[in-house]
Formats: structure tokens, sequence, C-alpha cells
């Protein structure tokens, strides 16, 4: 059990203790600056289009859960320094497809090109999950992936016979 002014895992310049309980100046100067993080992080793998078009169509029912995603998702995670952008974008694009959530799997997959990704390594990710997750998935996730690396080289101005290699 922890002690009461057990040291948290922070970097060293942030020291928390349990005992303390921070104000809400404190609580909101910390969320505003993790949720900066987050937009910028979300924003540069995702595109700014469709962060702005995201945050416009939000509802005031829905925002919160927008302002969720850019602090938890974008501003925690995607910043911390264990994995490059690269390697959390395969994370996604393997746990979106095993769910089944072809939206926002077509979104990383746009994402894991913009962080270096090639459509080999997209490709064997999506094998991954076929053989683990199952074909079903697989195959919607490939079909989700060709369309929109499709798209991708369409924009480019590249033929569909020139395909980003690695």
């Amino acid at each position: 059990m922890r002690s009461p002014s057990h040291q948290l895992q922070y970097p060293s310049h942030i020291i928390v203790t349990m005992s303390q309980t921070p104000t809400a100046e404190e609580l909101a100067a910390a969320h505003a600056t993790i949720y900066a993080a987050g937009i910028a992080m979300r924003r540069a793998v995702v595109g700014p289009a469709h962060v702005e078009r995201s945050l416009a169509n939000a509802s005031e029912f829905s925002m919160p859960i927008q302002d969720l995603v850019t602090e938890a998702c974008w501003g925690q995670i995607w910043t911390r320094p264990g994995l490059d952008r690269k390697i959390r974008s395969f994370i996604n694009m393997a746990m979106l497809c095993a769910l089944n959530r072809s939206p926002e799997l077509a979104l990383h997959v746009r994402g894991a090109v913009a962080n270096g990704a090639t459509e080999d390594e997209i490709r064997e990710v999506l094998l991954q999950v076929a053989v683990y997750c199952g074909m079903p998935a697989g195959l919607e996730g490939t079909k989700v992936a060709d369309r929109v690396l499709g798209e991708i080289r369409k924009e480019n101005g590249q033929k569909e016979t020139e395909k980003h290699k690695g």
C-alpha cells in the first residue's frame, strides 16, 4: 500500500504527492497545457482540416468528448516519449481494425502516412490483424486502407501504379 506521501512517477520537474490537492487554478492550468499539446499533436497527425471540422461540428452535448479526446488521447498519450508517432499509428490502426471502427481506421491510416508509414507497413499491420483478430476484420480494414491510400495517391497526383513504398 502506498503511503500518503508516496511520490507518483512524473517527470522530475513535476512533484506531486497524494496528500496534495491542486487548486482549481492549478487544475485549469494543467488542463490547458495538456489540451494545447494535444491539439497540436492531433493537428499534426490527422490534419488541421479534420480537427477544425470535428470541433466545429461538435454540439454543446458532444464538445466534452472532443475535449477529452484532445486532452487524454492526443495530449497525454500521443505526446509520451516511449513510442514514436509511426508506431503509435500502427497500434491504433490494429486496434481500430480489430474493433471494426472503419471511419476512425480511415482517419488513422491517413495519420500513419503523415507519420511516415509506407503502404507496405500498413498492409503488414492489417495482415497481422487478420491472423490474430479474424479474417473479416482484416478484410474490412484492408478495404478501408486501400480506399484511403488511393485517395492520398490521387491527392498527391500519383497514378494508381505509383504506390508509396518504403
